[in-house]
């Protein structure tokens, strides 16, 4: 496969993160005392390489695709309930597209390989690689001419877009097969460690599903690495979510991170340029059982913990405001001197000892 990963620079800059840090320290507040947030602030701050950070033009990208492997019984619903729910998202009726009005976002759905035709409109990108993947128990999820092309397609989604932060979500029937199939692969983990109830599962279908996946494994047990991986396993809105990501690596944007497959778009372009983790926000840990352990593996916290499992890009949606709060806290916090409030002694000497 010929795709070009595009360049992405360290963001490891100490000037910046001294000056960071040192503005976080000195608001009027016990040391560390907003906890996460301030973590947060900071790595946005590097990201945007300002000590002042203002997040514009968010867009919010729902990549949408079905999988051939559906038709095994891996998922409690049909696999029209894809295009039924790009529908859904376009008429302002799903769970992100009140979110997205709520908070502001741009809301832009991506058909990466919906097995639909859909009438052009507005809020509707038609990249459709092909209707759907491939059965990967019996082949290749995507050829890998398919798979560059979902790639290079999620790179120019997110050139065409304004803004300096996106928001990552997703949609298609038995896409938590594929994560699963790909965070196996590329950790190591057991298919039975990496999988959960998608949908909704009960006892016997969850049983059903790690079968067909076991046999997906065992039928590409040559694809090993990360581009070979995601070929065989799909789909083709993961594939374009890994493009998405490498290209908003690339260009310095924030990358909001939502759930257990969006997370699975992320573990492959990790594996092919680490540096993308620096600029990814992980939104919350979802109520997919091998979302946790996939987080772990990536060695990264996220914002929330809802017992989320809808996917579309709800969960990045909903940890949104905790972005434009660390961005304020940065730029409209006071400082100690600046609002003249009394700084307790041993908060002022671990300051003092750090400019030492």
């Amino acid at each position: 496969m010929s795709f070009a990963i595009p360049t992405i620079v360290d963001l490891s800059q100490a000037e910046l993160t001294d000056r960071l840090q040192h503005l976080i320290d000195h608001k009027t507040k016990p040391l560390g005392a907003l906890g996460q947030i301030e973590s947060l602030a900071r790595q946005i701050g590097l990201v945007l390489g300002n000590v002042q950070p203002v997040l514009q033009s968010p867009q919010m990208i729902v990549f949408a695709g079905d999988h051939g492997l559906a038709a095994r019984g891996v998922s409690a619903y049909p696999s029209d309930v894809t295009w039924q729910m790009v529908e859904n998202f376009l008429a302002g009726g799903a769970a992100v597209s009140a979110l997205a009005r709520q908070h502001g976002l741009a809301l832009n759905v991506v058909d990466a390989g919906v097995a639909h035709d859909f009438s052009p409109r507005a809020g509707l990108q038609i990249r459709k690689i092909a209707p759907g993947t491939a059965d990967c128990t019996t082949e290749q999820a995507m050829s890998a001419a398919q798979c560059e092309q979902a790639l290079q397609a999620g790179q120019d989604v997110v050139r065409g877009l304004p803004g300096n932060v996106i928001l990552m979500g997703e949609m298609g029937i038995g896409n938590t097969s594929s994560a699963a199939l790909l965070m196996a692969r590329l950790t190591g983990e057991p298919i039975a460690a990496c999988t959960g109830r998608g949908t909704g599962l009960d006892d016997a279908a969850l049983a059903r599903k790690l079968d067909v996946l076991r046999a997906a494994l065992a039928r590409h047990v040559d694809a090993v690495a990360p581009l070979e991986v995601l070929a065989a396993f799909g789909g083709f809105e993961i594939a374009m979510m890994v493009g998405a990501v490498l290209q908003a690596a690339s260009e310095r944007r924030v990358i909001v991170v939502d759930g257990f497959i969006a997370s699975s778009a992320v573990l492959v372009a990790a594996a092919l340029q680490p540096l993308v983790l620096q600029r990814c926000v992980f939104a919350h840990q979802s109520d997919e059982s091998g979302h946790a352990l996939m987080l772990r593996y990536l060695r990264v916290k996220p914002l929330l913990r809802l017992d989320l499992r809808l996917g579309e890009g709800s969960g990045a949606a909903l940890a949104w405001p905790l972005l434009e709060s660390a961005c304020r806290i940065l730029r409209e916090m006071a400082s100690f001197d600046a609002a003249g409030v009394s700084s307790s002694d041993q908060d002022a000497g671990l300051r003092a000892s750090d400019k030492a």
